[in-house]
């Protein structure tokens, strides 16, 4: 592993890797972020790195201090105690940060002999040792020494449909475990990378670096469940504890909590008082209720983003939930967040998410979904600062949660803050891989900061979680949309333009796969004709908030100069009354 993580700013990037490789030649074994592996999730790497870094080096500038991702890099280093400051441009770090020292590197274009580059290898030094061969010194805390991972729970119901209620399961027992101060667990979506595989325990235990692997199944028929897990030293590959559940449907909450507490008990791990408490709060003791949670949030993550009946559905079983345990929080901000949606996007439904979401708040504070809604209430107002300040909010709550990662990610993109938007929208794709309209996204986000690594690496996977959608649900806008990125960018043109043909033919009336041919046509064929020919029946009848998404959507840069663009996009403007287009400037 590396002895320095250098943390920067997208825009930085000429500056970091000069510090870099300043870094390397003075003798320390150096990472940034231009060395992601393809197969690795990027924030599990991230904190990999950070974790087993005797030194973090964070190059502040004006773009950096505006970085979310930069300053939780540098939260991580401080709170680590190995955090190395510079300033690149005069910037001074940002709260709480302006309180440590901060090498000046402002004009540094090399060398050894500039004070402030003395200054940071000063530090630097002090913390990972000398350079040239010396043995780094430790300065970070000691590791746990019990660490776990979860492997998502085998769907043995004979059913595909029923995934949603195994993923579930194993979601919940990651999430109980990760309130035992005692233990490390790995994070959900790195566990989740080997979903369907036949894995070596043994094996997994030495690539993620863990103690001991859990492994299980889930059966689910009718009111009666069966829940088997095992857990294993992933040294030996011996079963510590094992054991088989069946009981009535009602039983799975107690089923949960027994697991958890059995490990703990096979790990010899004490268990505080608040943790067990904290183990047994699920937000409801209705497993009906519960259960619909788990379907409706399944529903939303893999549906036909554009098709509104896909909005609706959720709604339903939603509100199905809430009739069963109306003090239910979680589900109110799920609901919260499919009417912010429905009303904003769609121009549809007359409810707005506000109660939904204040409802949910009112039961627990802590529900991120609420802030979330929040945020995207202050961003069509206009009152942007308020609009971040409620997702940093969600943000603290639930860093985890794809719907909160997911809404900030749409609200930055729109705003033209393109390197958080990517942040965020890789971050949802760690979370859950099959996210195509994620990978869509991060196309275009890494488009307009001509990151082109990154393109093409979304455009990848934004093809091929597209096209396994589509082999199951033909008739899926959303994932045609997004996989006419992925063949524009693999230069498969003639397939492209019989993929959007056959696709209109399909689904003529989702404007969100509309919108995305015509964005990809203008982008990559070059055809600007041919995208306003796509582009005129989605401004027809556009919502205002999606007029506003239009106006500052990078993809559409190429066209704003054309006439006919500017005809299309005055027509619209006039029907709300709107004389400045850009969301960014209202």
């Amino acid at each position: 592993m590396a002895d320095v993580f250098v943390s920067y700013a997208r825009p930085d990037e000429p500056h970091a890797k000069r510090v870099a490789d300043a870094l390397r030649e003075a003798g320390y074994r150096v990472w940034r972020d231009d060395e992601l592996p393809a197969h690795r999730a990027y924030a599990e790497v991230i904190a990999e790195r950070i974790k087993s870094a005797q030194a973090v080096v964070v190059l502040w500038s004006a773009d950096a201090a505006k970085s979310q991702w930069v300053r939780a890099e540098a939260d991580a280093a401080r709170s680590s105690e190995i955090l190395v400051q510079a300033s690149l441009d005069g910037t001074v770090p940002p709260m709480p940060f302006n309180q440590i020292q901060c090498a000046d590197l402002n004009g540094y274009r090399g060398g050894t002999e500039a004070p402030g580059w003395k200054k940071l290898t000063a530090s630097v030094a002090a913390l990972a040792g000398e350079a040239a061969g010396s043995a780094p010194r430790a300065a970070h805390a000691k590791q746990h020494q019990v660490s776990i991972c979860v492997l998502p729970f085998q769907n043995m119901s004979g059913d595909a449909e029923q995934e949603y209620f195994s993923d579930g399961i194993s979601e919940d027992i990651t999430t109980d475990l990760s309130k035992v101060s005692a233990l490390a667990v790995t994070a959900r979506n790195t566990a989740f990378m080997f979903k369907g595989q036949a894995v070596d325990v043994c094996d997994i235990a030495r690539k993620l670096g863990v103690s001991h692997v859990l492994e299980g199944s889930v059966r689910k028929a009718g009111g009666r469940v069966r829940i088997t897990a095992q857990l294993v030293d992933g040294a030996t590959g011996d079963h510590l504890w094992a054991d088989r559940y069946d009981r009535d449907l009602t039983d799975i909450f107690a089923i949960q909590d027994e697991i958890s507490k059995a490990i703990v008990d096979a790990l010899k791990i004490r268990l505080l008082p608040e943790e067990e408490k904290a183990i047994e709060r699920r937000g409801t003791n209705n497993p009906d209720a519960y259960n619909l949670y788990l379907m409706a949030r399944r529903y939303w993550i893999t549906g036909n983003w554009g098709d509104t009946r896909q909005l609706q559905l959720v709604i339903r079983i939603c509100k199905r939930a809430l009739e069963i345990d109306p003090n239910y929080a979680r589900v109110w901000g799920l609901l919260a967040i499919m009417q912010s949606i429905l009303h904003f996007t769609f121009n549809m439904g007359d409810e707005d998410g506000t109660a939904a979401a204040e409802r949910a708040l009112s039961l627990d504070a802590n529900i991120a979904e609420g802030h979330c809604v929040r945020a995207r209430h202050f961003y069509e107002q206009g009152k942007f600062a308020k609009a971040d300040e409620s997702l940093a909010r969600a943000l603290e709550l639930d860093p985890n949660s794809w719907e909160v990662n997911t809404e900030a990610a749409r609200i930055y993109f729109f705003q033209r803050r393109f390197e958080e938007a990517a942040r965020h929208y890789e971050r949802a794709v760690e979370i859950d891989e099959t996210d195509y309209h994620s990978w869509g996204m991060l196309c275009s986000a890494y488009e307009a900061l001509h990151n082109k690594e990154g393109v093409a690496r979304a455009a990848k996977m934004a093809l091929s979680q597209s096209e396994r959608v589509i082999a199951h649900d033909p008739t899926n806008g959303a994932a045609h949309g997004i996989g006419a990125f992925g063949l524009a960018l693999s230069g498969k043109r003639d397939r492209l333009r019989d993929w959007i043909d056959r696709a209109l033919l399909i689904s003529p009336d989702n404007m969100i796969m509309r919108y995305n041919f015509a964005c990809t046509t203008a982008l990559y064929l070059n055809d600007p004709e041919a995208a306003l020919d796509l582009l005129e029946p989605v401004l027809r009848d556009v919502s205002h908030s999606a007029f506003k998404a239009i106006s500052s959507d990078p993809d559409m840069d190429s066209l704003r100069d054309i006439p006919r663009f500017k005809a299309l996009m005055a027509q619209a403007a006039q029907r709300f009354g709107a004389d400045r287009l850009s969301p960014a400037t209202t």
